[in-house]
């Protein structure tokens, strides 16, 4: 597969990207210079410093912020029309459902939106809530389940149209850390079922080293890349490959990329 990725068209391209935001007090560099290519599976974790622009290119990936210098492409499409081809799906920091809408009615949100059918959309929300292992709890409204369950329900309603592109900011930071491992595992699953690229924005080295076939390490503001590391880890991974000397070694050097981007700060 991996060979497959490498001679594959590009799924996001970034070519010399940048975005300054005018402000009150001046110009805001969120990010400058950033050169970057995602190949079609991969599932890759941005790691920086708070402000170091990982959720604005995830953002910018979105079309949900536009790039102020460069290039970047979605499925060889600018960012806005990869929106309306429905790209991408996207899970957010907090799971965002609506309290008053049961776990399928939030699943079935976009589909409702995008004009599904009724039938349709009853088999994907089946299909989805199967798929992170929420079969039974359709009927279950948000304040019922806990917050690891609704974060994946937050995942389940951004897989529900079959996206080939999931990005994902910061999904499982407010969460303990059992349920985080518990949840980075699920996610490995699901991705080896799916075989979707993902765009994953974290703050955790572990989770980055863990879940990754390639980290990028960012800088301070303005937010550049740093490091790209393509991890050596097999694809399947227990926890308690963490414990491996592999592991220990790429999670020093995502330590060193986060030092360095310091530096050049200072």
């Amino acid at each position: 597969m991996r060979d497959s990725i490498g001679q594959s068209a590009p799924v996001i391209e970034a070519k010399g990207l940048g975005l300054t935001f005018q402000t009150g007090d001046g110009p805001v560099h969120a990010l400058k210079d950033v050169d970057l290519t995602i190949g079609k599976g991969e599932f890759v974790s941005f790691i920086g410093p708070s402000g170091c622009g990982k959720t604005t290119f995830l953002r910018c990936i979105a079309a949900l912020e536009h790039p102020t210098e460069g290039t970047l492409t979605v499925n060889g499409m600018a960012p806005d029309a990869a929106r309306r081809a429905r790209a991408y799906g996207y899970v957010f920091q907090a799971a965002g459902l609506y309290p008053w809408r049961t776990i399928a009615g939030n699943v079935k949100l976009p589909l409702e939106i995008m004009g599904y059918s009724r039938a349709d959309q009853e088999t994907r929300v089946r299909n989805v809530l199967s798929l992170v292992d929420l079969d039974g709890f359709g009927k279950k409204f948000p304040w019922q389940l806990s917050g690891g369950m609704q974060q994946r329900a937050s995942i389940a309603r951004a897989l529900a149209f079959d996206a080939d592109i999931l990005l994902m900011d910061e999904p499982f930071g407010a969460l303990d850390e059992i349920v985080r491992d518990r949840l980075n595992e699920e996610l490995l699953k699901l991705w080896a079922r799916t075989e979707k690229t993902i765009g994953f924005v974290t703050h955790s080295i572990p989770e980055a080293v863990y879940l990754s076939t390639k980290i990028v390490v960012m800088s301070p503001r303005p937010g550049r890349i740093t490091d790209v590391i393509e991890s050596t880890l097999p694809r399947e991974r227990p926890l308690d490959i963490r414990d491996s000397k592999e592991f220990i070694e790429i999670a020093h050097r995502v330590r060193e990329g986060l030092r360095a981007g310091h530096g050049d700060e200072a």
